[in-house]
């Protein structure tokens, strides 16, 4: 296991102790912690709503904490799912990647924004 991965499983069991000890887990379907991840990312999203893409980097600046709060929820939640349905989250983000950089070659897709089935 790598010092990586150490520290994520670290992490992931620091959040499910935080979970047992307040009788939490019954709570913590598959259902109910993907909704809360998508409550949590809006939350994130609420703090750059009507700001220009130029302006999003000030924003974040200006509200550092809480753009801080809100990601660590989204981690945490993340964390919470991929332990109720055991997934290695790090495994399964590496082979992403992997998976991406096949579909998106540099020497095709490189300064454009469009979608791997329109390079």
């Amino acid at each position: 296991m790598s010092g990586k991965e150490k520290d994520l499983k670290i992490l992931q069991e620091e959040m499910a102790r935080f979970r047992d000890e307040r009788d939490w887990k019954k709570y913590h379907d598959p259902k109910n912690l993907a909704m809360a991840l998508a409550v949590e990312t809006a939350e994130l999203m609420e703090i750059f709503q009507w700001v220009s893409n130029t302006d999003s980097f000030e924003e974040a600046l200006k509200n550092r904490r809480k753009v801080e709060e809100e990601m660590a929820d989204i981690l945490l939640y993340l964390l919470s799912l991929a332990d109720v349905l055991q997934i290695n989250l790090l495994d399964v983000a590496l082979e992403k990647l992997k998976k991406n950089k096949e579909k998106y070659p540099i020497a095709k897709c490189k300064g454009s924004y469009r979608k791997y089935t329109d390079l």
